[in-house]
């Protein structure tokens, strides 16, 4: 899959459900209205989307939510991708996680084939950790992250920098990482639903953490990449790797290799735009997957150039889809 402008798209990041059991403030609204059963894909529909993009040239499959792993039967699923790992037809599988469920099902997910996973974690402050998910506890996502480590996978932290909230954080998770023996990535929050409208989206350039963060690490220049847009450097003092992912300081659109699927079958091009291409009809309308794989194959060819969230912020005039509804 080729898209108008020469970047070969081998990245699909596949949401299972909108559904969490957290209410992270930059994800998604306290009283969110969850999308009805019938209008989210089934866990054999969601094998045979996988399958296709597959077979288009998919090569890394990363699962999404919400919560991945609050999805009734999502180990079943996993197996089934697990299969494709296997035969070698894709390169990798990997999902990203909450934590809250890791603890049940690490050794599963070893089992199948994952050999690495990102775990969302803001704050090593039990109470800040609260105010963030509106509702979590720290303590079982950490005995999460250690089932997960004790099962061979590798753990990178995702953390979400907001300006006056968690910001003065990260050196402690930078020192917990090295400790742990985890790489961190840092990510600009985004504007994305109402959160971006409020008093509270307060987004940092990384640019200007990175030079708070100088003054106490030391760090050299890597051209090791995930894959994804993370930008590495390692630290010396931890010996573990640091990303900066930063979509609104500095884009990262020119080697962008991804598409997004949400858990009801959209195909977004592009994180920062709101059209995309139903797959769900296709899907369900037809048992060829002619049909569903010309589908996608039509939407590559109008894979955008680059984002617009630099122009969105400045209009205030965020995406009104939320992350939870998009996939992470």
């Amino acid at each position: 899959m080729i898209d108008p402008f020469g970047r070969r798209v081998s990245y699909l990041r596949l949401s299972v459900t909108d559904r969490c059991d957290l209410r992270c403030t930059y994800c998604m609204a306290e009283d969110t209205e969850f999308l009805p059963k019938a209008d989210v894909l089934g866990l054999e529909e969601l094998a045979r989307l996988s399958a296709v993009f597959i077979g288009l040239g998919v090569r890394k499959l990363r699962l999404t939510g919400g919560e991945p792993l609050v999805r009734r039967d999502i180990m079943r699923l996993i197996g089934a991708l697990g299969a494709h790992v296997a035969s070698g037809q894709l390169e990798e599988l990997t999902l990203t996680t909450n934590g809250t469920q890791l603890s049940h099902h690490a050794q599963g997910l070893a089992q199948a084939g994952i050999r690495r996973i990102n775990v969302s974690l803001d704050s090593l402050d039990p109470a800040l950790f609260h105010q963030i998910t509106r509702r979590g506890e720290l303590a079982p996502v950490l005995a999460g992250i250690r089932a997960a480590k004790a099962a061979g996978l590798a753990v990178k932290i995702n953390t979400v920098v907001m300006g006056g909230v968690n910001d003065q954080e990260i050196d402690r998770l930078i020192a917990w990482c090295g400790e742990e023996g985890h790489d961190l990535s840092l990510i600009e929050a985004m504007p994305l639903g109402a959160f971006s409208t409020g008093p509270a989206f307060q987004p940092l350039p990384l640019s200007v953490l990175r030079g708070r963060l100088a003054q106490r690490w030391s760090f050299a220049a890597t051209d090791y990449s995930s894959g994804g847009p993370a930008r590495y450097v390692n630290i010396l003092q931890t010996g573990r790797r640091l990303g900066f992912i930063t979509p609104l300081s500095h884009g990262f659109c020119e080697s962008c290799n991804r598409v997004r699927v949400s858990c009801t079958g959209r195909l977004f091009l592009c994180l920062g735009h709101e059209t995309g291409t139903d797959l769900r009809q296709p899907l369900r309308a037809s048992a060829s997957d002619e049909p569903l794989r010309e589908a996608i194959r039509q939407a590559i060819g109008h894979k955008p150039e680059g984002h617009d969230f630099v122009a969105r912020r400045a209009n205030r005039q965020p995406l009104a889809r939320t992350m939870n509804h998009t996939g992470g």
